[in-house]
């Protein structure tokens, strides 16, 4: 099992959301690229970010924090957060960002997942599924997609996805931990790698 500490970003800053809430935040840094160095020293080898703004605004919004980390860092990153096109998973990648996460845009366009996949192979491109009560949500959780997790886990592995990142939206911030649970579930019905958020 691999231990994968975040960096969610909201204003430029590093930050706890509860239930996705943007309003009820609790800042732990001011400078992101910090808590990203103190992950690391505490000898993280991969790295998650998340653009909460961007996820909210469907383009990047903090790009510059991100860069920040990407430059300081020797780990492995992931990013996710507003990235809805080839153009924006070419900047980050080219950025230097490890990984590509998509989420709203692997349930409306799924094309895009399949196109990133050829382009860049599904080692670097993962989808993120969150779910609240078992139902997908997008738009940075404020959308309910209308279809069952599962369902949308199983449609991804058949476009080349091999990973999901699989939040539950209710545990998430909470600091409970994941859903053990509905990992498993994801894990068993569709036979991916699941990363538990």
């Amino acid at each position: 099992m691999i231990v994968i500490p975040a960096v969610d970003i909201k204003n430029g800053k590093c930050v706890r959301l509860l239930q996705g809430r943007m309003e009820d935040e609790t800042v732990y840094s001011e400078l992101p690229w910090k808590m990203a160095l103190k992950w690391q020293a505490d000898g993280g080898t991969v790295l998650h970010i998340v653009d909460l703004d961007g996820a909210f605004a469907g383009y990047g919004v903090n790009d510059n924090a991100v860069l920040e980390i990407v430059e300081r860092v020797d780990m492995l990153t992931e990013v996710g957060g507003g990235i809805r096109d080839m153009a924006r998973i070419d900047t980050l990648l080219g950025m230097g960002v490890g990984r590509i996460i998509l989420g709203t845009a692997a349930v409306e366009n799924p094309g895009l997942v399949r196109n990133a996949i050829e382009k860049y192979g599904p080692e670097k491109i993962l989808v993120g599924i969150d779910a609240k009560n078992g139902i997908a949500a997008t738009r940075g959780w404020s959308k309910d997609a209308g279809r069952p997790a599962v369902d949308l886990g199983l449609e991804m592995k058949d476009l080349g996805v091999t990973r999901i990142v699989y939040t539950d939206i209710a545990r998430d911030g909470m600091l409970t931990g994941p859903n053990i649970p509905e990992t498993e579930n994801m894990a068993r019905e569709t036979g991916l790698k699941i990363t538990a958020s």
